[in-house]
């Protein structure tokens, strides 16, 4: 079994711009790394030092692990992974934080809502969804960007268009000439005919804390409980252990307690969303 708290190499496979913002690393651990949907894992490159990030790829894949990486604004180790190349090692230490509880969302419809760089752990929760869709009453997506060039994975949610397991919905706040489908916040294609049982749906979030503060009303006036609403609150992590105190939330240190909270959770928290 893998200490966590070990470091273990990791080929570095692919590098992939996602956006001229955004990069995702597909790295080969040494070891087989098991993690679940939500968690995260610390990366960093030899002598240089380590972050968090939400683990982006499927858990059924144990062989490998994506990872997004926001690289802008630049700290050193995002300088050092940003220059990185395939072949290259990094190091990995993980999985860390609380998971998706996915076998609670089993016989429910999933309402999944991502936005910008938020997409990345939400993939995660969709690829574990879509490897065993049968086991899901529904899968729904409603995923929005600031416009077409920032869209996260677009390969995959191309394809996810004539998928018929899951129903998505995609929206850019500014569109060009080449988009097709909605304008308008994330807000805006969210709508109570999504789901055809709300009481007994879960629904699934994660984006910037602007967006998730106007998401919340939406969806308890769509009428999800508040226990059945889960965040992925990746909120200033930076040591990942609890010590230095950047991620808190009232009561809560995310990177301990987190970073997958429900909404009756953390409610009563203004600096939840800010």
């Amino acid at each position: 079994m893998i200490n966590p708290y070990a470091p273990i190499e990791a080929k570095i496979l692919d590098v992939i711009d996602e956006n001229s913002a955004i990069k995702t690393y597909i790295l080969k651990p040494s070891e087989p790394l098991v993690f679940d949907p939500g968690q995260f894992v610390m990366v960093g490159m030899p002598g240089v030092g380590e972050s968090p990030f939400g683990v982006s790829s499927s858990c059924f894949d144990r062989d490998q692990l994506e990872v997004s990486v926001q690289i802008q604004p630049r700290g050193k180790n995002t300088t050092a992974l940003h220059n990185a190349r395939p072949g290259d090692t990094a190091l990995v230490r993980g999985p860390f934080g609380n998971q998706y509880p996915m076998d609670y969302f089993k016989g429910r419809e999933v309402y999944v809502v991502g936005g910008g760089v938020g997409m990345a752990p939400m993939r995660a929760v969709l690829l574990a969804l879509l490897h065993e869709a049968d086991q899901y009453k529904r899968i729904v997506l409603r995923y929005g960007a600031r416009n077409p060039e920032l869209r996260m994975y677009k390969d995959l949610c191309l394809s996810w268009e004539t998928d018929p397991k899951i129903d998505v919905v995609y929206t850019v706040d500014v569109a060009d000439s080449s988009w097709r489908h909605n304008v308008g916040v994330v807000t805006s294609i969210m709508k109570p005919e999504d789901i055809a049982d709300v009481p007994n749906a879960v629904a699934v979030g994660c984006g910037p804390p602007i967006m998730l503060r106007f998401m919340v009303p939406l969806l308890l006036k769509m009428g999800f409980k508040p226990e059945h609403m889960y965040f992925s609150m990746e909120k200033n992590m930076s040591c990942g252990m609890g010590m230095c105190g950047h991620c808190r939330i009232g009561t809560y240190y995310v990177c301990k307690d987190g970073p997958v909270f429900t909404y009756d959770q953390i409610s009563e928290f203004p600096d939840a969303w800010t």
